[in-house]
């Protein structure tokens, strides 16, 4: 059951840092180039919850239910 959870407290994580970072994405074509545009995600907390959010799935799916 907390695998569950775990898995689905990363799934939330994951989809705000996705859509954060896809948000994001608009400032491209106002005339920020790739690199500033990495600089400032980089910068970003929310942007974080992608990556932490990946990890927190990971983790929760392979998991053994069956620690002895």
């Amino acid at each position: 059951m907390w695998q569950f959870i775990i898995f689905l407290i990363g799934f939330g994580f994951t989809c705000v840092g996705g859509v954060s970072i896809i948000g994001y994405l608009n400032f491209i074509p106002v005339g920020m180039g790739l690199f500033d545009f990495l600089i400032f995600i980089y910068k970003r907390p929310e942007c974080y919850l992608l990556p932490s959010g990946l990890l927190l799935m990971f983790l929760a799916m392979y998991k053994s239910p069956f620690d002895s």
